[in-house]
């Protein structure tokens, strides 16, 4: 009996080992990884790992699924839950799922996977391990390269943020200079601009009081030619004017037609029967003269002159620096002078030559020739133009080094990466072309497009901000954010995010659109490198023990 116990017990071991993993010092049931090996002890009953129960040891790899997690079958392939881990020695560890186990695909490099299906696999591990441990390599080689070139573009970027300081220093004391000179020059202008003021006032005030009297001349010459004429129209001299008294004048036959009708006495009269001779001036005169005029020419008496003779010095506009007389003003002085501009008239009712020969009689010149000041006053009016001119150049000085400084200021604030590593990028753009487009990228300006057949530039968004993630080696600053493009049709405006990597050259090495209007890029560059430790240990075979 005891022998046969022992017999029972040297199977059980036997049986075991087989399916234990052979190349492994630990042994441990087939497709269990080296960190789970103590969950797997054959000495006591197997666990599932979600605890849903509890079976004989013998029971694991059984090609039976008692675990609803498959734990119980890491080996085969009965549990499609489960997992086979592939030890894949000399290279890197993989799990797969455990219905890839014995389906006559090799899915590990050591061929573990494949230990009952008879498919052709063998083990190459060391193969792969070598390719992926020389790559591994050239990339830390990259990486040592890249990060050598990051430390000149630190220092750079540290240079120009110093040189960009000092430029503002030197920009703002050129613009205290220049509001001070700014501020002479708005004082000499005012005090020029003060002198200007006093002598065109004088200037205006002599002239506004010579154009009276010349008003008063005209309008004098005109009440007198009025009084003439009202005289031969009152030939009652009751000292009115009647609507029959001007019918029987044919001097305002206006239509030629032998007589004066009641209509065009009425429309001389403005529909009063009878005018003394204040009235026929403001309301009649105006009408009446054009037709009297004709009548005194054609009689051989020339009219009087409304006007006396043009000054030579003609009055002057207003002071440059003051606001111009306001066209209610101006229309208002030609309604009291120039009604005889005047002129409502029916078609039916009226001659045009006798608008032809009051035009020629009573228009003034159209064109007023330039204003002519005495010397001490044109004097003035240069100094004052000249100190006005100065203050504004004075002006713009001062806007465009304030222009200049904001600028400036804008970029020594702007974030271009923790130690400035960025900064070199500034005012630099790199190109990438595919098939169809030119894509654009100026670091912290914008990114656009451009097609290769022909159009116009696209603008795929503006410089936002950085936009890496924060579990990320460089955080946010392994990613760049540009927002705000041109607009999609029926969609969102457009936006670019840019993902940097190590690189040892700056390039613009990848562009797509992988949705609608939103764009992905991808640049190398050292600025995204970071230091590299020896890397021998990581290179090692990856070995389970």
């Amino acid at each position: 009996m005891v022998q046969l116990i022992q017999d029972c017990l040297r199977l059980l071991l036997v049986s075991f080992l087989l399916s234990c993993s052979l190349g492994s010092e630990v042994l441990r049931p087939r497709g269990v990884s080296l960190i789970k090996a103590s969950l797997y002890d054959p000495a006591r009953d197997f666990s599932c790992l979600d605890g849903s129960g509890t079976i004989p040891f013998r029971n694991v790899n059984d090609d039976y699924c008692d675990c609803r997690d498959g734990s119980d079958e890491p080996g085969t392939s009965a549990c499609p839950n489960g997992f086979f881990h592939c030890s894949n020695k000399g290279h890197i560890p993989l799990d797969v799922r455990s219905s890839r186990v014995n389906d006559g695909i090799c899915d590990c490099c050591d061929a573990s996977d494949e230990w009952a299906s008879g498919a052709d696999c063998t083990d190459q591990c060391q193969e792969f391990g070598r390719a992926a441990r020389e790559e591994a390599l050239r990339k830390e080689e990259e990486s040592k390269k890249g990060y050598s070139l990051k430390l000149g573009m630190i220092e750079q970027g540290k240079n120009m943020k110093q040189e960009r300081k000092e430029k503002i220093a030197l920009i703002e004391l050129e613009l205290q200079q220049a509001e001070s000179v700014r501020a002479e020059q708005e004082t000499l202008k005012l005090a020029a601009e003060e002198l200007e003021s006093a002598a065109l006032e004088q200037y205006k005030e002599a002239n506004e009081a010579k154009k009276a009297a010349e008003d008063a001349i005209k309008l004098a010459a005109s009440e007198a030619e009025a009084k003439e004429a009202f005289g031969e129209l009152d030939t009652d001299g009751d000292g009115a004017v009647t609507k029959q008294e001007v019918q029987a004048d044919t001097t305002y036959d206006t239509n030629r037609d032998g007589s004066v009708s009641d209509d065009e006495a009425t429309f001389y009269m403005q529909h009063a029967d009878s005018l003394d001779f204040h009235e026929f001036f403001t309301k009649s005169w105006h009408l009446m003269r054009p037709a009297y005029h004709v009548a005194k020419n054609k009689a051989g008496a020339p009219p009087p002159s409304l006007f006396t003779p043009p000054s030579t010095t003609p009055p002057p506009p207003p002071p440059p620096h003051s606001e111009e007389k306001s066209v209610d003003d101006e229309g208002e002085d030609e309604s009291l002078l120039d009604d005889d501009e005047e002129n409502p008239e029916d078609e039916d009712d009226y001659d045009p030559e006798l608008d032809n020969v009051d035009e020629g009689l009573l228009d003034e010149p159209t064109e007023v020739p330039d204003v002519v000041y005495d010397d001490e006053t044109q004097g003035l009016v240069d100094a004052a133009n000249a100190a006005r001119s100065s203050y504004q150049d004075a002006q713009r000085s001062v806007d465009a080094l304030k222009k200049q400084l904001s600028e400036e200021q804008a970029s020594l604030d702007k974030d271009f990466g923790p130690e400035d590593e960025f900064r070199v990028f500034e005012g630099r753009c790199f190109e990438y072309t595919d098939r169809e487009y030119t894509y654009k990228l100026c670091p912290f300006d914008t990114a656009s497009q451009i097609p290769k057949n022909g159009g116009g530039e696209t603008r795929l968004g503006t410089w936002h901000d950085w936009e890496g993630e924060d579990t990320g080696p460089r955080g946010k600053y392994s990613a760049m954010k540009y927002t705000n493009g041109q607009g999609c049709w029926n969609g969102p405006n457009r936006s670019t995010l840019v993902h940097l990597r190590c690189g040892v050259e700056n390039e613009l090495i990848s562009a797509a659109e992988p949705s609608k209007c939103e764009y992905v890029f991808i640049f190398t560059t050292p600025a995204a490198c970071d230091a590299v430790e020896d890397g021998s240990d990581e290179h090692a075979q990856h070995t389970e023990l």
